[in-house]
């Protein structure tokens, strides 16, 4: 197969000035959601793979797999952050109503199922995100309402109506789907649990966002106590930017500038909103349809609460055809650039794609702008697993 990709290089993070963080996202806030996360029932750090076959295959030193296919047997990065979101936005509202302070501990042990069965939380959702929010609204016994759009599959909207959540079916793309849960959640006196904000200073993203960032300081801490070096590269999944934003604000505001790695973000070729912002140099759409196998990433807005911090912070911006993430499962699922098979979805393989993608650039390229080496230590977060068994064997042909 041809492993057709574009890249382009942001000045302005490569300059490695000052660094303006995005007053939403701290160190500081991100350690308070790891600390809370870490007490929910069922919480384990998801494994540190290395991929040797994929380091030979590109010429680094090391290629790491965050992989996050066994996080709360909910199958994806995204557990992390609705879920969270969830239980900060019941936290401040019982805070308020009962005219005291309620810690997150009370919530998850049902000590007000009283009082948060009245509440609903809705958002909208490819799968992964409205999967998150129906299970954190189950963790702490409220309503929810998760609006898919008529791109999502029928397997994903099972895995939420599972947790006990209504799914209701818009037109459209998840912009469309979006709009009406926002207008939806208005007119019934919901409360939305976005992972996007067309606002700034929305709080919610960046609720989400904190919760995003336990993978990586899970991550740091593993490195540590192995003694090993630092990462100098990281592939981030694009899609409207929050996991990405997360994980660059804590590596930049905790290593500094100048020990961060370089970034670098990839995204499908027909859902570039994040590749066009950088081309632009402001928040700019999508120029395809979004019409792309890699559904979690199928984004045609990026977040406003994000892309602060990825316009500062990230030195490239990629993207890549369909193709090269279904090449990727597959070598993934036949143990060809690990020790042994890993199941991984198809949004969940993005950044390696890009990665195998630039090691596919016949002149080499895209290696040398990417300055990797025999020396790089290359870190990719494999945000899910077979979120949807079906399509998981139809693309890998199992």
């Amino acid at each position: 197969m041809t492993w057709t990709f574009a890249l382009h290089r942001n000045l302005r993070a490569a300059e490695r000035g000052a660094y303006a963080l995005s007053n939403s996202l701290s160190v500081a806030e991100t350690l308070q959601a790891c600390q809370a996360i870490r007490q929910w029932p069922g919480y384990a750090p998801t494994p540190l793979r290395e991929l040797p076959g994929a380091a030979l295959q590109v010429g680094v030193g090391r290629v790491l797999y965050k992989d996050e296919a066994s996080r709360f047997g909910l199958g994806s990065f995204k557990a992390l952050g609705g879920a969270y979101a969830v239980a900060k936005l019941l936290q401040g509202l019982l805070s308020q109503q009962l005219e005291r302070p309620v810690s997150l501990g009370e919530l998850v042990a049902g000590t007000h199922r009283n009082l948060t069965r009245s509440i609903t939380v809705a958002c909208a959702s490819d799968g992964n995100h409205g999967r998150s929010v129906a299970a954190g609204a189950q963790r702490v016994g409220c309503r929810c309402t998760i609006f898919l759009h008529e791109g999502v599959s029928l397997g994903r909207e099972q895995a939420i109506t599972d947790l006990g959540a209504a799914a209701i079916r818009t037109r459209g793309n998840y912009d469309d789907s979006v709009r009406v849960a926002l207008e939806t959640a208005r007119a019934e006196g919901w409360h939305v649990v976005a992972d996007t904000s067309d606002d700034p200073a929305d709080r919610m993203p960046a609720l989400v966002m904190h919760g995003y960032g336990s993978l990586i300081i899970e991550t740091l801490e593993e490195l540590r106590s192995r003694g090993e070096p630092l990462l100098t590269h990281v592939f981030l999944q694009g899609g409207v930017g929050g996991l990405a934003a997360a994980v660059v604000a804590y590596l930049w505001e905790a290593l500094g500038p100048q020990q961060a790695p370089v970034f670098i973000i990839v995204e499908p070729s027909q859902a570039d909103c994040l590749y066009q912002s950088a081309l632009k140099g402001r928040p700019t759409p999508a120029s395809g349809d979004l019409n792309t196998l890699m559904a979690g990433l199928s984004c045609g807005q990026v977040s406003r609460v994000a892309w602060p911090v990825l316009q500062a912070g990230a030195e490239f911006f990629m993207t890549i055809k369909d193709e090269a993430a279904v090449e990727t499962m597959r070598l993934l699922h036949q143990g060809k650039l690990s020790d042994g098979s890993i199941i991984a979805g198809e949004s969940g393989v993005a950044g390696l794609a890009g990665l195998l993608a630039a090691a596919h650039d016949p002149q080499r390229q895209a290696l040398r702008a990417l300055r990797l080496n025999a020396s790089s230590t290359v870190l990719m977060i494999g945000t899910e697993g077979a979120t949807d068994p079906a399509i998981y064997e139809r693309l890998v042909q199992v």
